[in-house]
């Protein structure tokens, strides 16, 4: 049974930093890619960073500079490292892997809030 488990979230002032970690497990199939996705309140999930097996990343426009997606194979842990974090990130953040077939598996979440 795959089990991806989100930690690190809480709350940050504006400017701070923060690391989240998902410890995945559970899996035996081909990954086609593994990211942070985030849903704040009242707007829809969105995507905030992608990394491919083969070490390619994407991330949305508005983290671009700010965020960096990492991940550590020893571990089977994947890792978003947020710097100069605004209110605007507030959110509850979720990991995700998508199977090669193209299934996808999502943690339980972790909240973020930026405040002062």
């Amino acid at each position: 049974q795959v089990q991806l488990v989100e930690s690190g979230g809480g709350l940050v002032q504006p400017g701070g930093s923060l690391r989240l970690s998902c410890a995945a497990s559970g899996f035996t199939f081909g990954i086609s890619a593994m990211g942070w996705y985030r849903q704040a309140p009242g707007k829809e999930r969105e995507s905030v960073a992608v990394l491919t097996p083969g070490g390619s990343t994407t991330y949305a426009d508005s983290v671009k500079g700010r965020f960096t997606i990492s991940r550590d194979n020893a571990k089977n842990t994947v890792y978003l490292q947020m710097t100069t974090l605004k209110p605007e990130d507030t959110a509850v953040y979720y990991c995700n892997i998508r199977a090669i077939s193209g299934i996808s598996y999502w943690g339980q979440g972790t909240p973020v809030t930026v405040s002062s």
